[in-house]
């Protein structure tokens, strides 16, 4: 049976495609966004997570770990992922329960029948599912054999991809899908290599290859502070779309959910002191590419 690892499902989806949805997430990227708001899908194993704030700083999860995985560094729990195997003891062992683990694997039938409880919310809203991540096409085989269990099912599909697949893998899969939301982060490559670490190319290649296949694609742009914010990033984006032959595009307003878990994964957040970004932030921003004739909305 074909298992995968997911960290999240999340019901009453409204932001993840059209309708009521339901999202899967699953773990592993390829790019590290700085501004990441799920940053524990980035690594693709489980993973061990510290609430910092209920620690006791007992250390019995550093004598517990049969990988010398875990240690007490500057007054604080690091669990070490590159020797964590996973194995949860000590989750199981934590006497303030302050360790929690991200991703665990599931199999297909599980997922589909978690997702099959709200299918009257999906008839009456025309919603469905969502693969999102990390990259939803990063396990592309257990996401082939999930959405054609959900098509048997006469569910709609939609996967939020970074675009940063393989060209034969991204070929193969986004044609079984009847949305793509496609992230799109910036135009100029090295700015893009700067915050995410990859490069764009790939990324342009895959969205243009998507559009003149007549898949239905909705671009959407984070819009982050020092990255792709000013009105020359946002005519640059919108010159890039359009030439491509793209017709409408969604700004994602920059936001802050995902920084306690930063601190979980004892890992540093870049945005910590940034404001976040709101709907009025973004009119004149909104307005280049409407100007562009694209229909531009947030």
């Amino acid at each position: 049976m074909t298992k995968g690892i997911i960290f999240n499902i999340q019901k009453f989806s409204i932001h993840d495609g059209p309708g009521i949805r339901t999202t899967v997430f699953l773990k592993g990227c390829p790019l590290r966004c700085e501004w990441c708001s799920n940053p524990e899908s980035q690594n693709e194993n489980i993973q061990i997570l510290c609430h910092h704030d209920t620690c006791l700083h007992c250390c019995h999860c550093v004598k517990t770990c049969p990988q010398q995985a875990i240690s007490f560094q500057d007054g604080y729990i690091h669990v070490h992922f590159d020797q964590c195997i996973g194995c949860l003891q000590c989750i199981q062992q934590c006497p303030s329960h302050s360790l929690s683990c991200e991703g665990e694997y599931q199999d297909i039938d599980e997922i589909v029948r978690i997702c099959k409880q709200d299918l009257p919310f999906y008839e009456e809203s025309q919603g469905g599912v969502t693969i999102s991540g990390g990259e939803g096409m990063g396990q592309p085989q257990f996401v082939e054999a999930l959405i054609q269990a959900l098509k048997k099912e006469h569910i709609h599909t939609a996967i939020e991809t970074t675009g940063y697949v393989p060209e034969e893998t991204f070929q193969h899969l986004a044609t079984q899908f009847d949305l793509l939301l496609f992230d799109v982060k910036h135009y100029d490559s090295q700015q893009h290599f700067l915050k995410t670490g990859v490069h764009n190319e790939l990324i342009i290649k895959n969205l243009t290859w998507a559009f003149q296949q007549g898949i239905d694609i909705l671009p959407r742009i984070p819009v982050i502070p020092d990255f792709n914010y000013s009105l020359e990033d946002a005519r640059g984006l919108a010159g890039m779309l359009h030439k491509i032959g793209l017709k409408r595009v969604q700004l994602l307003p920059f936001h802050q959910f995902g920084e306690k878990k930063y601190d979980m994964l004892n890992k540093e957040y870049t945005y910590k002191n940034q404001k976040a970004l709101h709907n009025e932030d973004l009119k004149d921003y909104q307005q280049i590419f409407i100007d562009e004739g694209l229909d531009c909305f947030i």
